[in-house]
């Protein structure tokens, strides 16, 4: 059994992550931490568990990073962004692997992050080290790494339906990514903006060409061998879950929809949670999994062509990759704790 730990287990991607772990046939649960919340009832904190967590853990806890780290073989940390770099190099100095769900380490260069995070990278030192966790690219690294850099839910979605493309020399200078999210991705953290009034019946964009996805989304198809700017506009939907990218750009070359999907399916054939379809995706198609359902429109009207991902932001965009990456680590199945079929309706 691989035992793990949960750092932020109260935010929604760490519950998610317990939603995922507490069924995982090769996982055993040591730590529940939450700070802000320590001595809580789990089933209070996510009344969802009622019934379904152990005994062990019925409450939330805190926990040194050293006691936490000679506990574990993995460690989870879904802390906001430049709380796990301070965390994270004794778990690793104390022999645990770690699978890091927020952005402390997805970036390479660490002047980027006064840029586009407004702190500066305490260990810099680590970035080169860290592995980026896409499984469907980086599973060869990811298998004997100690930092995984679980990706963020836009750079997921957009990635896998523009790397293909691009690698293959289609895409051309600036891709236009218009992304719709779901209300979850913002955390649990009460705000004006995400409360139901707010968002009911709204659709807003926001962060207009200068959300902190931006570079992360750059860095990741730069290497497809290419490096395209990208105009992203993301927006808020009026939903909970879910994202939807419609990613624009004009190809490089003679292609139909038809040779674009073709080039798709062959390249994600070994790749069990993405799903090639003829069909425009949906978020409904992916709720509450981790699958990711991709397409490419051209038009020949107009020449211009479109890639279109659609995935689960709490899914395939946080926990559930994250789980992925954890099987990819300890040499079990891609699968392993997580084929099921989405929620649908």
């Amino acid at each position: 059994m691989i035992r793990v730990s949960i750092i932020g287990a109260s935010g929604y991607a760490g519950g998610e992550l317990l939603r995922w772990l507490q069924t995982h046939p090769a996982v055993e649960i040591v730590h529940l931490i939450a700070d802000t919340r320590a001595g809580e009832a789990v089933d209070r904190v996510w009344p969802s568990m009622r019934g379904l967590n152990s005994s062990t853990l019925s409450t939330l806890s805190t926990v040194a990073p050293e006691r936490i780290a000679s506990d574990s073989d993995l460690v989870f940390a879904a802390l906001p962004a430049g709380a796990a770099m301070r965390i994270i190099p004794t778990l690793l100095a104390e022999g645990a692997r770690v699978v890091d769900l927020g952005p402390d380490f997805r970036l390479k260069d660490p002047a980027s992050y006064p840029t586009w995070y407004g702190l500066d990278h305490d260990r810099p030192e680590l970035l080169a080290e860290a592995v980026y966790g896409l499984p469907e690219l980086k599973s060869t690294a990811i298998r004997s790494a100690r930092l995984v850099a679980n990706p963020g839910c836009y750079p997921t979605v957009v990635t896998l339906a523009l790397f293909v493309l691009l690698r293959e020399g289609l895409v051309g200078d600036t891709v236009i990514v218009d992304a719709k999210s779901g209300v979850s991705g913002a955390g649990r953290t009460p705000s004006q903006g995400t409360s139901f009034s707010e968002l009911d019946g709204n659709l807003r964009p926001y962060a207009v060409g200068e959300h902190r996805h931006t570079p992360e989304i750059e860095q990741a198809l730069a290497d497809a061998g290419t490096r395209s700017q990208v105009f992203f506009v993301p927006h808020l939907a009026p939903m909970t879950r879910g994202i939807l990218a419609s990613c624009y750009f004009s190809p490089q070359q003679p292609v139909d929809s038809d040779r674009a999907i073709d080039l798709l399916r062959t390249a994600y054939a070994d790749s069990p949670f993405i799903r090639v379809l003829d069909e425009l995706p949906q978020t409904k198609a992916t709720l509450a999994s981790n699958f990711c359902d991709l397409t490419v429109r051209v038009d020949e009207r107009t020449g211009q062509a479109v890639a279109i991902g659609a995935i689960d932001n709490l899914g395939k965009g946080a926990a559930g990759q994250a789980v992925q990456n954890m099987n990819v680590m300890f040499d079990l199945p891609e699968t392993e704790g997580l084929w099921m079929s989405p929620v649908y309706p």
